[in-house]
């Protein structure tokens, strides 16, 4: 799978990681920075991500920031990004299943890299559930509409 990630100066080293975890498990990995730990708005990063996945370059994106909310706020403007903040592997799968999010966004700060990978790996391996999800989800996109 091809999949985007970015991260601010606060999710730089786990963004370098989960690269790598990503490569290892065979998917090809479209890094868009940041490339280092210096101060840089979050935002920017969230925009080069989601703009990704919506046009389609991406099936998926990753964005880490110091707790992944406000990556999660930003990457949401973005007509066709269903942007979720994980906090653990059951929210991250939650987030596959009945949200069919896109995007993920994780915590630089929070979590160990163990966390991040087992929230990553959680969210990648869980399909969308489809069904009364899919009716949910149809309505997210509609509110985009508007």
């Amino acid at each position: 799978m091809r999949i985007a990630l970015g991260a601010d100066h606060a999710g730089f080293p786990g963004k370098e990681k989960l690269v790598a975890h990503l490569r290892q498990k065979g998917h090809r990995v479209v890094d868009v920075g940041t490339s280092s730990d210096e101060s840089v708005d979050y935002p920017d990063f969230a925009r080069l991500v989601a703009d990704r996945v919506a046009r389609g370059d991406c099936r998926r994106g990753v964005l880490v920031c110091g707790t992944g909310i406000g990556m999660a706020i930003a990457a949401n403007k973005v007509r066709g990004v269903r942007a979720a903040a994980a906090w653990s592997p059951e929210t991250a799968r939650l987030a596959a299943e009945h949200n069919d999010a896109n995007v993920l966004c994780l915590s630089g700060r929070l979590f160990s890299d163990r966390q991040r990978f087992a929230m990553l790996d959680a969210w990648l391996s869980t399909p969308f559930g489809g069904g009364r999800h899919a009716r949910r989800v149809r309505k997210i996109v509609a509110m985009e509409k508007k």
